[in-house]
């Protein structure tokens, strides 16, 4: 429906800027009514397209009972088991993520937005730095919007590095660092 009604759009623009030029002799005339006509032609069975898309769309539904669906297309329900598993995901990130902010909370001045830069700081990018030599995984963020985030932040990542966290899987130990441009 979109491309029907751009390109409807486009064919009314044409119609609009298309004026008789030059001398009006009945040879330019003739030439110029018999674009004009071809033009509201094409308008006009667009305008009927775009009135039957219209309609196509209205009938559809916007909602489908379960029971309706294709045996194919009906979703499994999780097992208790799984759902119990994926619960308790959310709640370790989710105590994770309040452990974090109490941390954050620690060097800011307001502490409603310690969940809002913890989302910054989810978004912002990262380097990953891996030492297999020395057995280490360095994560160097980069900076936030402002140098107060950049403190905060420096102040976690020292404070993650005190609790010398393995990668998952490996015998790397996770090192934080913030390549803001006031590093201590």
């Amino acid at each position: 429906m979109r491309k029907k009604l751009g390109t409807l759009g486009r064919k009314l623009a044409e119609f609009g800027a298309t004026n008789l030029e030059g001398e009006i002799d009945p040879h330019h005339m003739h030439a110029f009514e018999r674009r004009k006509a071809e033009l509201h032609e094409h308008i006009t069975q667009l305008q009927k397209e775009v009135a039957a898309l219209k309609a196509e769309r209205e009938a559809t539904k916007r909602h489908i009972p379960f029971n309706e669906l294709p045996e194919e297309d009906r979703f499994a329900r999780l097992s208790t088991q799984s759902k119990h598993f994926i619960d308790t995901i959310k709640m370790i990130a989710y105590r994770a993520e309040t452990a974090m902010a109490l941390t954050l909370r620690e060097k800011m001045a307001r502490y409603d937005d310690a969940p809002s830069l913890l989302r910054a700081l989810y978004s912002t990018d990262a380097d990953l730095l891996p030492n297999p030599q020395e057995k280490t995984l360095t994560v160097r963020l980069h900076p936030l919007a402002n140098d107060s985030s950049d403190a905060v932040v420096r102040y976690l990542c020292a404070e993650l590095n005190t609790t010398k966290t393995l990668f998952p899987g490996t015998d790397l130990r996770l090192i934080y660092e913030s390549v803001s441009s006031q590093n201590p």
